[in-house]
């Protein structure tokens, strides 16, 4: 419980109570844009455009249009790539205040109206006029997770109508149509057309995209995409010079601080997470919780423990590498998560932070021992522990002292 002389002194502005963003803002911003709907049954609005599509209960799941019930440009509504810049707040209030209708579907039901109602607004490359009649007054129910961003209150569908008529572009329209295309062919297509991620995801949770076609959840098709992409780069990527130096990159955000090492070498990857107490997945745990999970040249033969997050840091990871280095390398990230940040709000935030560190200018050194002192200054965890609990670093400081023993 948080002290209301606590609040008096911080008033939303200097996270005194510890949390990354103040609960009593996105509570009254939330309030207030669904004030007008708490009670209807029916709502318009434009959709950014959004669809949900749950996993509970598959192969029969809840699908529907999300909508603000505001007209407008409300793209950035779910548009992540453009959320590096929001605060906790403004995201959590923006993405709360989304209403869903929801219905049940059999994901291979992708024919039906509903389905094709839902893919015109998926596919849609412009917000979407819509409106929602339910066949209640929405409730609560938000939905909070660590793939998914988080979506607001949602309510039984009785049907929707959409208002505009979407326009998917060429290179959307184009995929959409070929149905001799298969699904991750599509993906990495759209990708090269520099049709963003989030947008993909979208379109491949739909069943807009392969030969046969059928709806995925919205957590499952998040990392599907960023897997078949980060694949296709890395596939590339193996076929580059080495990197010349190692490069380091830091970046801090909300409480997480992250970390990457590039080594020259061939490719691997490893992504290691340490929530401390307090943070999301270890509110009461007496001691930091670190995990990890990697892979080496040939890639990764089974889903990684540690979650969609992996294939959310390799995607940028290879990105840069591909891209900006023009360079292969070993790639070792890794993420502290810190009290405060207790609230899931979906792997885009580490896609796109990562992304947003890759901009930045590296620290360039020469061997290992560089790296840790410089390291040691920057992480909270002893750099010792990070360079025990990894499979790659303590598999090359042990080669090279193998090779200092030899000498």
């Amino acid at each position: 419980m948080i002290s209301r002389n606590l609040c008096l002194r911080c008033r939303g502005t200097k996270h005194l109570c510890g949390l990354t963003y103040c609960p009593i803002l996105v509570r009254n911003r939330v309030s207030e844009r669904l004030m007008t709907v708490s009670r209807g049954i029916s709502i318009e609005g434009n959709s950014p455009p959004t669809v949900f599509l749950g996993w509970r209960g598959y192969p029969y799941i809840q699908v529907g249009p999300s909508l603000p019930p505001a007209k407008g440009d409300t793209e950035i509504f779910d548009y992540p790539e453009k959320w590096s810049e929001l605060s906790l707040e403004e995201l959590l209030a923006m993405r709360l205040s989304l209403v869903r209708g929801v219905t049940r579907l059999k994901v291979t039901d992708t024919e039906s109206r509903v389905a094709m109602l839902l893919q015109e607004i998926a596919l849609s490359e412009k917000p979407v006029g819509v409106e929602l009649v339910l066949k209640k007054p929405i409730r609560s129910g938000v939905e909070l997770s660590e793939e998914v961003p988080p979506v607001g209150p949602r309510a039984p569908l009785r049907r929707f109508i959409l208002e505009d008529n979407p326009l998917f572009g060429r290179h959307v329209e184009r995929v959409y149509y070929d149905r001799d295309l298969k699904a991750d062919e599509a993906v990495v297509k759209l990708y090269r057309e520099n049709i963003p991620v989030s947008r993909i995801q979208k379109i491949f949770s739909v069943g807009g995209l392969g030969k046969r076609r059928r709806f995925v959840p919205t957590r499952w098709s998040i990392t599907a995409v960023d897997d078949i992409i980060s694949k296709s780069l890395i596939k590339q990527i193996k076929y580059l010079p080495e990197l010349g130096s190692i490069e380091i990159f830091t970046l801090r955000k909300h409480n997480n601080l992250f970390v990457a090492i590039l080594i020259p070498g061939q490719w691997s990857f490893e992504w290691m997470e340490a929530w401390f107490p307090g943070s999301t997945w270890n509110p009461k745990g007496p001691e930091v919780s670190i995990e990890a999970d990697w892979e080496g040249v040939a890639g990764r033969t089974k889903y990684p423990d540690i979650g969609g997050c992996y294939y959310a840091s390799r995607l940028p990871t290879a990105e840069y590498l591909l891209h900006e280095a023009k360079r292969k390398a070993t790639a070792v990230l890794y993420r502290e998560i810190y009290e405060g940040f207790n609230l899931p709000i979906g792997v885009w935030f580490v896609r796109e932070s990562i992304r947003e560190m890759f901009s930045q200018r590296p620290i360039r050194v020469s061997s290992l021992e560089e790296v840790e002192k410089i390291l040691s200054k920057v992480t909270r965890i002893p750099v010792e522990i990070w360079w025990r609990r990894s499979h790659t670093l303590s598999r090359l400081k042990g080669m090279r002292s193998l090779y200092d023993y030899a000498r």
